[in-house]
């Protein structure tokens, strides 16, 4: 335990009508008490087990304390803890409920690895490793919830949106972006929506180089999971949602030699600006008679000097009023094979899409996902797919706090109500007790979920 700090308590003398003092100095307990959860999720979706497969080890066995399994395990189960750096292990090495995690005696066992031996496990990585654990995390992803759904399948969107990720020190592949207007890296993030479910579960988690085209690598990762959703789904529809960025003539052939169904957005240009002209005369004349927002919808074939045939475009024309401004015009164009009306397919299909920003959000402010320090590029890549390992561990408990009041709970939220239970640990011949309070406020849904991951009551 860590016995060597400074101060071990404080004192209030006159916070209350008695001196209050606050002690560090309870054995055996952790902050988070309630990550047993994470490990019974991982068991369940066999994901830890299945990435730390995807890893060659060349380490002389005789000099090895922790093998790439407990390292990759105290990485994911500590960034789905709040722990998202390297440094954070130094106050962890300890802690019983993490020790726990790795299947180690909570209070005898050896203690985590330590910030060092992390660094070098993340530095070690090469291309080989990083394709099969991005293919793995895939596939656990999709053997999920085929699982889950069994045959109750007809329809899989998948959607794919580039961030960015900003760099700040001499990370490797790190270019300016005109577009952002900083030095970053350029990510794409992908999902799978089945049926018509709200969530959309990340499958990838792709580290670009900063100045990279938005469509780069777009074709690969697509061509990926469509050969495993079809093997894993017959006579599934599978459609593409993708924004202006990846509206580049090699996506489109690809999504049509395929067949796949597809919805992006396009850049407006002055051909189609003039076929949405009509409407958008209509739209403004309605705007000055309403004084709103007024828009309509129209569609017409399309050909750009660099495809290889014409395309139906939908396209709103837009005139947006804002208290105390002039009215914009706002045409959007979407390119799309579907046969919908022009108005369901921007406002059903094109603009549900949105969704997937919340999910983005989740990764970037709830686990950091952009903490992309390392000098290597592949370093930063093995980080975000540990990262992204996280999250569907993550995905995983808000799936089974469904009906619950944690059912759409975000992952900071379900993090505070879940994770971050304090605990005392009792430890005997025969078996472990967690003591958690017992006026934890969110004890029920807590039990509820553990319950859907295997626990009995008693």
């Amino acid at each position: 335990m860590l016995n060597d700090t400074i101060e071990q308590g404080v004192l209030f003398k006159k916070l209350l009508d008695k001196p209050l003092h606050a002690r560090f100095d309870q054995p055996d307990s952790s902050v988070d008490g309630g990550a047993l959860l994470l490990k019974a999720a991982d068991d369940r979706l066999v994901l830890t087990a299945s990435l730390a497969q995807c890893l060659k080890d060349r380490r002389d066995p005789k000099l090895i304390t922790h093998s790439y399994l407990d390292l990759l395990r105290q990485r994911v189960f500590g960034m789905a803890c709040g722990y998202e750096d390297c440094n954070d292990a130094a106050r962890l090495v300890a802690d019983p409920v993490h020790r726990l995690l790795l299947d180690r005696d909570p209070t005898d066992g050896d203690e985590l690895a330590s910030q060092p031996t992390l660094c070098r496990f993340e530095n070690a990585i090469d291309v080989r490793s990083l394709d099969r654990m991005a293919g793995e995390l895939a596939d656990r992803v999709v053997e999920r919830h085929k699982k889950r759904l069994g045959g109750r399948v007809r329809k899989i969107t998948i959607d794919m949106d580039p961030t960015d990720d900003p760099t700040y020190g001499q990370q490797q592949l790190a270019f300016y972006n005109s577009h952002y207007g900083n030095w970053c890296y350029l990510p794409v993030a992908c999902f799978l929506k089945f049926n018509d479910e709200s969530d959309q579960y990340l499958f990838a988690y792709v580290l670009r180089p900063g100045d990279a085209h938005a469509s780069y690598g777009a074709i690969a990762i697509l061509k990926r999971i469509v050969k495993r959703l079809r093997q894993a789904f017959r006579r599934v529809a599978i459609h593409v949602r993708l924004d202006g960025g990846f509206a580049a003539p090699e996506v489109f052939d690809f999504l049509e030699q395929e067949q796949l169904k597809y919805v992006v957005a396009m850049a407006s240009n002055a051909v189609l600006q003039a076929f949405a002209e009509p409407m958008m005369k209509k739209a403004r004349r309605d705007s000055r008679r309403s004084g709103e927002t007024e828009h309509h919808y129209g569609q017409c074939q399309y050909e750009a000097g660099t495809w290889n045939q014409d395309r139906r475009v939908i396209f709103k024309s837009e005139v947006v009023r804002h208290p105390g401004r002039e009215p914009k015009d706002n045409p959007r164009f979407v390119v799309t094979n579907l046969n919908s009306s022009a108005q369901h397919i921007y406002e059903k299909i094109y603009c549900q899409r949105a969704c997937i920003e919340n999910r983005i959000k989740e990764l970037l402010y709830g686990l950091q996902i952009d903490r992309t320090s390392c000098t290597n590029f592949l370093s930063n890549q093995f980080r975000v797919l540990l990262c992204a390992a996280a999250y569907v561990l993550m995905q995983e408990l808000r799936l089974k706090a469904s009906r619950t009041a944690l059912a759409n709970a975000q992952v900071i939220t379900l993090r505070e109500k879940l994770l971050k239970q304090a605990v005392w640990l009792e430890k005997s011949t025969r078996r472990y007790v967690l003591h958690m309070p017992d006026s934890a406020p969110w004890r029920l849904d807590w039990c509820q979920v553990a319950r859907r991951l295997g626990a009995v009551p008693i």
